[in-house]
């Protein structure tokens, strides 16, 4: 084994520890989201649930990936099950379980009413409230080092497809186009995948921050949003740029002026120990003052890893504190409806003493 692979295997062992050291004896948790499950043993697959305990940790998996898994996962015991249920019962028994926590927000009535059902036969009572679902959700906040290296993969992924497709955007080209090529881009450079449904709108379809690629085609003086991400080794991207096509207008130019404002005194916020909702009332307090805050529809940014929306939520209200190397993003927006809107969102890493912006493409307006 290299050197590499040592930490690896490290960096796995001390995620799952964090997660059995809030155990009490006689507790176990049941994980059974394949996000969760990747997260805590880095087997990327489906149909894996694993079962944690204060002193091991089981990972339950089916024939198809009983060899893939011994051979992979480090942190965890890895059992090969005919009958899931059973093997789950068994494994209750077996560790004197008491108490289960679960995933309340990941599992369904279906899948609850079943595990209610079976567990009928032990002592084992089902805690079912969202303790499990914030224990790991408060670990995932903070990334590792090797979490953080896939993320900025995945921006520079994002960055060099996007800087090609600006070549593609004049009068005529569809968004669907776009979107079309840019995915095409990305898995080319590397990624998987993409890290959801590419934002690549033009003229008045700014105005809806989640607008969806159509056969609607650029115009002259249009600005288009590219709101995009690559997806590497399970792990997203999140950036948002708005260019203009040909020439612009005075409003566009007060508009973007307004956000790019916004923005920049939003990052001057971040840093460990601050609120979330002092980045988000940094940026719609430039907003507001501007006279636009009846056109600001969603929250500053959002955290980004395995998955594209994560804690924490840079919102108004939300008191979590920023804590060093949190990744969030941070993305105000103006949407006149009818007219056009901009957005401008970076991704950056909580750092000791402030953030490092992940995304180096120019934010300042570009005309195309």
């Amino acid at each position: 084994m290299n050197d590499f692979e040592e930490l690896d295997n490290l960096k796995k062992y001390v995620q799952m520890k964090r997660l059995s050291s809030k155990l009490s004896n006689g507790e176990a948790a049941l994980v059974i989201s394949e996000t969760n499950v990747r997260y805590l043993t880095d087997f990327p697959k489906s149909e894996g649930y694993l079962f944690v305990t204060k002193d091991q940790a089981y990972l339950m998996v089916d024939s198809r990936y009983g060899e893939a898994a011994s051979r992979n996962v480090k942190n965890a015991k890895v059992i090969v099950f005919e009958d899931y249920t059973k093997t789950l019962i068994e494994l209750i028994k077996e560790t004197e379980t008491k108490n289960l926590l679960i995933e309340v927000t990941k599992m369904t009535v279906f899948q609850m009413t079943k595990l209610e059902r079976n567990l009928k036969e032990t002592d084992c009572y089902i805690v079912s409230n969202d303790r499990l679902d914030k224990l790991i959700a408060s670990q995932r906040m903070i990334k590792s080092i090797d979490e953080i290296e896939k993320i900025r993969k995945a921006q520079q992924i994002t960055e060099e497809a996007y800087l090609e497709i600006l070549n593609m955007v004049k009068p005529g080209v569809k968004e669907s186009q776009l979107a079309f090529e840019l995915e095409f881009l990305m898995r080319k450079k590397g990624a998987e995948g993409i890290s959801f449904d590419l934002i690549t709108i033009a003229g008045a379809k700014t105005s809806m921050p989640h607008g969806v690629p159509d056969d609607n085609e650029i115009k002259r003086g249009d600005f288009v949003t590219f709101d995009i991400g690559a997806l590497y080794e399970g792990y997203h991207s999140d950036m948002t740029r708005t260019v203009v096509v040909g020439e612009v207008s005075d409003p566009q130019i007060e508009i973007y002026d307004v956000v790019y404002k916004a923005q920049t005194m939003a990052l001057s916020k971040v840093r460990p120990g601050a609120k979330a909702y002092d980045i988000d009332s940094a940026a719609r307090g430039v907003i507001a003052r501007a006279g636009y805050a009846d056109y600001y529809k969603h929250s500053t940014g959002h955290g980004v890893g395995l998955e594209i929306h994560e804690n924490p939520i840079i919102s108004v209200k939300n008191e979590t504190l920023l804590s060093e190397n949190m990744v969030i993003t941070v993305e105000p927006g103006i949407y006149l409806p009818g007219k056009f809107g901009v957005r401008i969102e970076d991704m950056v890493l909580v750092t000791k003493d402030g953030y490092e912006n992940f995304a180096t493409v120019p934010k300042e307006l570009t005309i195309v």
